[in-house]
């Protein structure tokens, strides 16, 4: 029975196959848990393989994809088939009756390449499992229905420029979503479709290589490459995809550089300093980057000399600037030639050189006003020492390079010469002596001369003049230092006691070259030997000096060896101590005592000089200070009011409280009430300030604050009666007397109002202004 079921399928499509083992009625019934003799194992009674159905297959109804029968089934219709598992009930259903599996809509093998179910074979009455269930696969067949895609597309690559043929640029990859295990909807083959004859592609590897050679980057830099993938290995009926290869071409220093002119002209002042620009070079060159840094030479050695070159940070333009000052006077133009060379060359591509390229530059000086030129960069002059005012001591000359007719003025920068010891003749530069000259006191004068041109005062020039004062001898040699030293009682004859040295100022007569000569004669107490080297040794002579109270003074005399020569006589003053056996000083006469601590008699008499002088000073001051006393108690027995007393410093203003409060004047509620009583006298000073009077009640009335204020004046003793000038913080509605000015003044017959009160009302300042105003007489008696 199997094997009809098993033929059917196969001719309903060949998409599902089943098979079986008969089991005894014994081993069936033990299953089903029937009394029956026990049994080692039982064995399946069926056993399902797998089906198949195609992808993407629709039609108008459910199609048959396989049949499941079981051995049980003896077609009375109690046995009923179940289906379970993965799209049970929805993608596929199954016939009860007859175990005919179908599927009910289309499948996607990229989107589920199988199922797995469960299938069962129940009693239909009882539900109850007539053998075990048995698991099946439905496989979906594939079918070419996806083409080719990049994943990784568009590409972009980069190859050398004048590569090889076959020079491997980049690998495309293609993906197909079919069933790369069934047929050939998954074989890719690769084709170009875009980009012949540059580039090729690999058909299986979907390597792109170039086709052809020596592609010039500078002829198209770029190209655009499209590479077409095909399934179904390239056959008719195949799906494709394609993607497209952006392929750019780097650089390599294939070209040499090139100056697009084969002569430059440039022009350049004459006063150009060094470093100065001339001029831009620039040789062409194709390349790019690294490959077109270039390297400027000047070849000719007369333009290399006044000029140099330099490339700029960019590496491309050569900086032509000047090396050293150019004179339009002597060379007006130069010519010489350039030459450009690439910094880095690609041994590859020397064939295609040589890597540099020359090109002629000519440079034209032009004329510029320039300031007088000196004949030297400086001069060096000599005079002797000691010459009278109005010595020649050489002479200067500067020249208008651009008028050399043209008169030049000299003269010495003040500040080069504070004691005016030279004058320079103005039209001719020669300089003189304008104060005698010493050697010893200063033996370089450094001078500044300015030359100015007399038709263009801004064009000057200055020079550095070093003069130089001779020595002449004119200083005799002297002593070193003052010498004061002592000698032993017991010091053996011939003992060195001092060596002296001396000290010649002059050049010419140096202290080498000084001569020494003492007392001489067989009754000299000591000796002077000459060492000929500008130094003497002083000894004892055969016989030692007898000691006494007062020191020896030895008389030394001291000549040079100059033209004309000269001498002086110095002193070395000598005491005799008595000394300890180890040659240290037991005692001296009180002068040889100061002499060996270090305090000669000069230094005495200059202490005591101080001392006096300080004295003197004291004195004088005392005597300033007691006549400064006197003056002023004079200034304070006088009427201090007749006098003018100036003060060195400046009073505080409105500030100054000391002088007079003003805030209470600014402040009506700060005033205080008048003392009641008479006014007191006003030739004295008071003791005590009249205090003020209370303000009215009321608003604050400025006219009324004001005419109290007045009338605290008038009656205020300590007030200055005379030429007082009081400043007021308000501004008064105007004076209820009107205008004292005799412009204005007129009779009420007139038409012109009188004060708005009697003259005689405004205080007892006012009664001489009311009487020549015509004041009302006092009534007769």
């Amino acid at each position: 029975m199997w094997g009809l079921v098993r033929l059917l399928l196969a001719w309903l499509g060949g998409w599902g196959c089943m098979g079986h083992l008969a089991a005894p009625a014994q081993a069936w019934a033990g299953s089903r848990g029937h009394p029956g003799p026990a049994l080692l194992r039982t064995r399946r009674s069926w056993v399902w393989n797998q089906f198949f159905v195609i992808e993407e297959y629709a039609g108008p109804e459910p199609v048959l994809i396989g049949k499941l029968h079981s051995d049980v089934d003896r077609g009375e219709g109690r046995t009923k088939y179940l289906l379970t598992g993965e799209g049970a009930g929805t993608v596929f259903v199954i016939d009860e009756a007859t175990g005919n599996i179908h599927v009910t809509k289309s499948l996607d093998r990229e989107e589920k390449a199988q199922y797995v179910l469960l299938a069962q074979a129940v009693d239909r009455a009882s539900n109850r499992p007539l053998e075990p269930p048995s698991e099946f696969i439905i496989k979906v067949q594939d079918i070419n229905d996806n083409p080719p895609i990049f994943p990784l597309g568009p590409y972009h690559a980069t190859v050398p420029e004048m590569s090889n043929v076959g020079t491997s640029v980049i690998q495309v990859t293609a993906h197909d979503a079919d069933d790369p295990s069934y047929g050939n909807s998954a074989k890719l083959v690769y084709t170009v479709l875009d980009g012949l004859p540059f580039f090729s592609v690999d058909p299986q590897t979907g390597v792109v290589r170039t086709a052809i050679p020596n592609m010039d980057r500078e002829t198209q830099e770029e190209f655009l490459v499209v590479i077409q993938a095909k399934d179904m290995g390239g056959h008719m009926g195949g799906l494709s995809g394609s993607t497209t290869v952006t392929v750019t071409l780097s650089d390599v220093n294939d070209n040499p550089p090139k100056f697009p002119q084969s002569l430059y002209q440039f022009s350049v002042v004459e006063t150009a300093g060094p470093g100065t620009l001339v001029g831009r070079l620039r040789a062409q060159d194709p390349d790019l980057g690294d490959n077109a840094l270039m390297a400027y030479s000047i070849l000719d050695g007369e333009g290399s000399e006044a000029f140099s070159i330099s490339t700029d940070s960019q590496g491309q333009d050569g900086l032509l600037t000047v090396r050293k000052p150019l004179d339009f006077e002597s060379r007006r133009s130069y010519s010489f030639r350039v030459e450009a060379t690439n910094t880095l060359i690609d041994p590859a591509y020397l064939r295609r050189g040589p890597f540099k390229d020359v090109a002629s530059v000519r440079v034209v000086v032009q004329d510029a006003p320039e300031p007088p030129a000196f004949t030297q960069a400086a001069y060096h002059l000599t005079v002797p020492e000691n010459k009278a005012p109005g010595t020649l001591v050489g002479q200067i000359s500067a020249a208008d390079l651009d008028s050399p007719a043209s008169p030049i003025r000299y003269s010495i920068l003040p500040h080069s010469d504070p004691e005016r010891c030279f004058s320079i003749q103005p039209e001719e530069g020669t300089i003189h002596t304008a104060a005698p000259l010493d050697r010893e006191a200063r033996v370089w004068h450094n001078l500044t001369v300015l030359a100015t041109e007399l038709d263009s005062s801004a064009q000057a020039s200055r020079v550095q003049v070093a003069i130089q004062t001779l020595d002449e001898n004119d200083n005799a040699p002297q002593l070193a230092e003052p010498y004061d030293t002592f000698v032993c009682d017991s010091a053996a004859p011939g003992q060195l006691i001092q060596v002296i040295r001396a000290l010649d100022r002059d050049e010419a007569g140096n202290s080498s070259h000084v001569s020494f000569q003492g007392p001489l004669g067989p009754d000299a107490n000591f000796t002077v030997r000459d060492n000929r080297d500008g130094s003497a040794n002083l000894l004892l002579p055969s016989r030692p000096a007898p000691p006494r109270q007062a020191p020896y003074l030895v008389p030394i005399e001291l000549w040079d060896w100059g033209q004309p020569a000269l001498s002086s006589t110095a002193t070395v003053t000598v005491s005799v101590c008595r000394c300890q056996p180890d040659g240290s000083v037991a005692s001296c006469w009180p002068e040889a005592h100061l002499s060996a601590a270090g305090l000669s008699t000069g230094a005495l008499l200059a202490i005591v000089t101080c001392v006096g002088a300080l004295l003197a000073l004291v004195v004088l001051f005392v005597a300033l200070r007691r006549h400064k006393q006197e003056a002023l108690m004079v200034l304070e027995e006088e009427d201090v009011r007749e006098n003018i007393i100036t003060y060195d410093d400046e009073g505080g203003g409105e500030e100054d409280t000391e002088a007079f409060d003003i805030t209470a004047l600014q402040n009506p509620d700060g005033a205080a009430p008048p003392a009641p009583g008479p006014p007191a006298r006003r030739d004295v000073l008071p003791r005590a300030r009249v205090p003020r009077q209370p303000r009215p009640p009321g608003p604050a009335d400025v006219a009324q604050l004001l005419a109290l204020r007045l009338r605290e004046a008038d009656e205020d003793p300590s007030v200055p009666p005379y030429d007082s000038v009081q400043v007021y913080g308000y501004e008064g509605r105007g004076s209820s007397c009107g205008s004292l000015s005799s412009l204005g003044s007129c009779s009420e017959a007139g038409g012109v109002p009188g004060p708005a009160e009697p003259p005689d009302d405004w205080g007892p300042l006012f009664r001489t202004l009311a009487e020549l105003y015509g004041a009302k007489e006092p009534p007769a008696p």
